[in-house]
């Protein structure tokens, strides 16, 4: 395989491309290819496959480890905590392409709760399976008024952000949030569509939101990967 050597595009960058791809597309799993593997599949000199792979290694993508090889660490998505974010921003902002996969859209019943969070009897249920570069990040649920789900159900859900289309189609524009960060194991259901150990921990993350009167929006619970996801918050210490 050999790269495009009329491309205005230098050749290691080229070459970072196509290791990146491999890594997000899974073909590359543990570590990637050595040096002179690299060389040849690709046909370049080895100055090349090095400006490449210490790029990615400055991205946080790649580590290197003397005397055993070059591995793959898993970019973290890092959702800033002072900001009402939807996951697909998040993503984006990591430079990655966010995509998701709905898996249930129903009217439920609420348990004692959900009732006491949301003020309702029923809501409109979503259940998405979140993506970051075709590498499944999270399952969300989301729980909204039957009437706002009743309007978002019209759109296709593996491809809208919920936020969007909330400020977008509905015209709900301003958002208050609390929101909820723990750690805890992963239910099996939840390991088979992220593709990971049922042993894995995952960060779950509660959000309720409500508009600037006050009125439920939506309240959402999120499990996410552990090695793919992290909260960042700023802080600072006043001075008395």
């Amino acid at each position: 395989m050999s790269l495009n050597y009329t491309n205005s595009i230098p050749l290691h960058v080229q070459l970072k491309e196509k290791i990146e791809e491999k890594i997000f597309t899974g073909q590359y799993n543990d570590k990637i290819p050595s040096e002179r593997e690299l060389m040849d599949e690709y046909y370049v000199s080895r100055s090349t496959v090095r400006q490449s792979i210490e790029q990615l290694v400055r991205e946080g993508i790649l580590v290197r480890r003397p005397g055993k090889g070059t591995f793959i660490v898993l970019k973290p998505i890092n959702d800033w905590l002072g900001s009402l974010s939807s996951t697909s921003e998040t993503i984006e902002r990591m430079g990655m392409q966010p995509g998701a996969k709905l898996i249930k859209a129903e009217i439920i019943p609420l348990n004692k709760d959900m009732k006491d969070i949301s003020g309702l009897e029923k809501a409109y249920y979503f259940e998405r399976v979140r993506y970051a570069n075709n590498i499944p990040v999270g399952v969300e649920r989301h729980y909204y008024p039957i009437p706002i789900g009743e309007q978002l159900i019209k759109f296709d859900l593996n491809k809208e952000a919920f936020y969007d289309l909330l400020e977008r189609e509905l015209g709900v524009n301003t958002f208050q949030s609390e929101q909820y960060i723990k750690a805890g194991k992963i239910s099996k259901q939840d390991a088979l569509l992220l593709k990971i150990s049922p042993a894995s921990s995952i960060l779950i993350a509660e959000r309720k939101i409500t508009d600037i009167k006050g009125n439920f929006v939506e309240f959402e619970i999120a499990h996410y990967r552990s090695d793919m996801y992290s909260f960042k918050i700023n802080l600072s210490r006043k001075s008395f």
